[in-house]
């Protein structure tokens, strides 16, 4: 089987996972400030911190902001649940906006008609790696003076014209779990140039203490450990040539895959360094769990990020939404993605594009 995703971990990590744990300290220490402060170096901000998981980071970087109950929350419905669930964690009200159709990223041509005084953050996601419009984002943002979060959770390295993803706006929230672009083993990371956002998602990762065993707000036990940071620090240090060697499997694949005509391959948008956690295709005329199928018996993985929009999911139809957008609907139908990773060989490539093509004149 060749798998659509697959963590890489080497002997470094190993090593220096060892380290840690022969050093006795393995919870929240030394190794975890100094993967913050690298990871912020990386970023371009002046203040990141780690914490257990991306969700953690995308619930506190709302509870930092002030958002609560009866507030509103503009994100999109195509995206992992989490997405949508962080707004609920804190009391609010995910408000979702349909995406566009080329790049599956919020519309921002649909937020300003969503907003309402009740609304309190925008929360774009940067879905399989390639960056939403940031620029038109921020500036509907600024516009109505409310907070922008990043959903980074894919796009560890990305860039939206010559800024890095995570340093673009108000707050910025990445995942390390197993299959993204770079790992911890579990965790994630709030990124932000205001310290005052920074201290506070200090204080709630920890229990609420400003100091030890004085806790002046409800907080929460979301820290990382030193041994997730520890295997942090090496793979940040490979992030870059992972992701080089994802943008050159997604271009083998674009390449090879023109002659397909029931295959649509993902747009990049010349703004973007789109740095491909997900190599997403559009497979038409229905056909799209025929391939999965073929795919997967041919012994390729594939997935499909997402099959039901966030508002669909049972939690939020018992909720009363009742939204319909058409665009992410269409998506959740047609969306397939490919094995990319950077493990792949050249003959692993080959062989899904072989593969594509005959079940282009199975099913077409």
């Amino acid at each position: 089987m060749i798998p659509v995703a697959k963590p890489l971990i080497g002997e470094e990590e190993i090593e220096e996972v060892e380290k840690v744990l022969r050093s006795g300290f393995i919870a929240q220490g030394p190794r975890v400030a100094e993967f913050e402060e690298k990871f912020a170096s990386y970023v371009g901000t002046k203040h990141a911190v780690a914490v257990s998981s991306g969700t953690t980071a995308l619930h506190l970087s709302l509870l930092a902001l002030g958002v609560g109950n009866g507030d509103e929350v503009i994100t999109t419905p195509f995206s992992f649940a989490a997405t949508g669930n962080c707004a609920l964690y804190v009391g609010a009200r995910p408000v979702f906006v349909d995406i566009d159709p080329k790049t599956f990223n919020l519309d921002p041509n649909q937020i300003e008609a969503a907003i309402t005084e009740k609304t309190r953050a925008i929360l774009p996601v940067h879905l399989y790696g390639q960056p939403a419009k940031m620029d038109q984002i921020k500036k509907i943002a600024e516009k109505h003076d409310i907070p922008v979060v990043e959903d980074a959770a894919q796009a560890h390295g990305a860039m939206f014209q010559d800024e890095m993803v995570g340093s673009i706006g108000d707050m910025a929230c990445f995942s390390f779990y197993p299959t993204k672009n770079m790992t911890t083993s579990e965790g994630g990371m709030v990124t932000t140039n205001n310290t005052e956002l920074s201290d506070m998602v200090r204080i709630l990762r920890a229990h609420g203490e400003k100091e030890r065993y004085h806790h002046s707000v409800l907080g929460y036990n979301f820290r990382m450990t030193d041994i997730a940071a520890a295997i942090g620090l090496v793979q940040l240090k490979k992030l870059d040539g992972f992701n080089q060697k994802r943008i050159e499997n997604a271009e083998y694949l674009t390449e090879h895959l023109k002659g397909i005509s029931c295959i649509e391959p993902p747009f990049v948008s010349p703004q973007v360094k789109h740095v491909f956690h997900q190599y997403t295709v559009r497979v038409k005329d229905g056909k799209r769990n025929d391939v999965m199928n073929f795919l997967n018996q041919e012994g390729i993985g594939t997935g499909i990020h997402y099959p039901v929009p966030i508002y669909k999911q049972e939690l939020y139809q018992n909720m009363g939404y009742n939204d319909k957008c058409l665009e992410t609907e269409k998506a959740t139908s047609e969306v397939l993605s490919l094995p990319v990773h950077p493990s792949l060989s050249v003959e692993e490539l080959e062989t899904v594009v072989i593969s594509l093509e005959a079940a282009s004149d199975k099913f077409f």
